[in-house]
């Protein structure tokens, strides 16, 4: 039983999130420059400690420990340093930080493993630049085209092309970040929680089984603006109204397959014209619906459009809906489920098995290999904000999880 550089991985951990800092949070935005300037600590920390280190094609760091023999498919770990705006700390960076200790203290320890193991820091995790979420590990396993990718902006209208230039990168080129599903053994990645779960019920490590993933819709009420104070109520095609009843008719859907882990949240809502004496004549409502469950989340998506189509035609209103995703959970492995049980159960740490509502770079990763997720608590269930946090003592119990998996997958566990 070797031990973990407690100190070390603080220190790096302190270090990587100056870039970025601000009065406001963290603003480490994919492809920025203090991503950037990051990405090129973490990657010099790694040469001097004799990793290997490449940038491919869509900019995924990948920080290489050799095994004793290197023709052998790749352990794999990782997560992502891109954060939202106005972010906290601890998500990603945990799963990045985390992953260095565990080759870090290899080498001190001079361990050798049988498969070489890679540390990846996927690019572009955070849809908060481009709209869309994990494109490194997109990229990397084959599930998102240049065509796709062409169509992004950020909201100053710098396009992703454009983006990748300023890292010198070319979007011409993705295609050879493309990996093979026979380079991978396994895939494992360290995240905080993001939900209040762990931290209710004291729970040391979650031992993720699947990730749910989302059904988007734009969904636009159609009704007729006019004046406030001369139009009776009875004449009214209010569109906010409308859009409000199929909000609250959308909570309550959600809430009856909650035992299903599904959710469904309404995270944006424009009104036109947007006056305080003018009736509203439109609403745009955008419209998120996620489960672990695929049935679950079916049944959610088709007793909605029937709602919708109610409510709107007892209001008058008109309405138009388009899709703008629809993914499907993705479930983990089992045997590294099971093997993540037993590792808990021998360092003594206590542990739940469960779901995670947030997508993660893992999902694609799940597409390519066997694949694993470990959760560690958020203090209040806080993420995507700068309260977010996660004391050192659980972030030393899921390293230790992390590192103990590693090992025995590098040497030859057998699924």
């Amino acid at each position: 039983m070797w031990l973990l550089n407690i100190h070390r991985l603080k220190e790096i951990f302190d270090k990587l999130t100056t870039y970025g800092e601000t009065s406001k949070g963290i603003n480490r935005l994919a492809y920025s420059k203090a991503e950037k300037e990051a990405l090129n600590y973490l990657s010099q920390l790694a040469l001097k400690n004799q990793f290997t280190v490449k940038k491919d094609a869509i900019g995924n760091i990948i920080i290489t420990r050799a095994g004793l023999d290197n023709n052998l498919p790749v352990v794999a770990m990782g997560s992502h340093i891109d954060s939202v705006y106005n972010a906290g700390k601890y998500d990603g960076v945990i799963g990045v930080i985390a992953g260095l200790e565990v080759l870090l203290s290899l080498n001190d320890t001079s361990i050798e493993t049988q498969h070489p193991i890679e540390l990846i820091i996927f690019a572009c995790e955070e849809s908060a630049r481009f709209g869309t979420a994990t494109i490194g590990s997109k990229t990397m396993t084959g599930n998102i085209t240049k065509k796709e990718l062409l169509k992004l902006k950020d909201r100053d209208g710098i396009s992703f092309a454009h983006a990748l230039e300023d890292n010198e990168l070319n979007i011409e080129e993705i295609d050879k970040a493309k990996r093979k599903k026979s380079e991978f053994l396994s895939f494992i990645e360290l995240h905080i929680e993001q939900g209040p779960i762990l931290e209710q019920k004291n729970i040391d490590i979650g031992i993720v089984t699947g990730i749910s993933a989302p059904t988007r819709f734009k969904i636009k009420i159609i009704g007729e603006a006019s004046h406030s104070g001369s139009t009776p109520m009875n004449f009214r095609k209010d569109a906010l109204t409308g859009a409000s009843e199929i909000t609250l008719r959308l909570e309550a859907i959600a809430t009856s397959e909650a035992h299903h882990g599904t959710v469904s949240t309404v995270g944006v809502s424009n009104v036109y014209p947007g006056a305080m004496n003018v009736i509203p004549g439109q609403v745009e409502l955008l419209v998120d619906i996620r489960s672990i469950n695929a049935q679950s989340k079916i049944r959610v998506v088709n007793q909605f459009t029937r709602e919708i189509n109610k409510i709107c035609r007892r209001r008058s209103l008109k309405f138009e809906i388009e899709l703008l995703s629809d993914e499907i959970p993705t479930l983990l492995d089992e045997r590294i489920i099971e093997k993540t049980k037993r590792i808990c159960n021998s360092l003594g740490y206590n542990y739940i098995k469960m779901p995670s509502g947030a997508g993660h770079d893992a999902m694609n990763m799940a597409s390519f290999c066997k694949t694993g997720m470990i959760f560690i608590p958020s203090e209040d269930g806080l993420s995507h904000n700068p309260k977010e946090f996660t004391k050192t003592s659980e972030i030393k119990k899921g390293t230790k999880v992390l590192r103990e998996l590693i090992i025995k997958l590098a040497n030859g566990f057998v699924f």
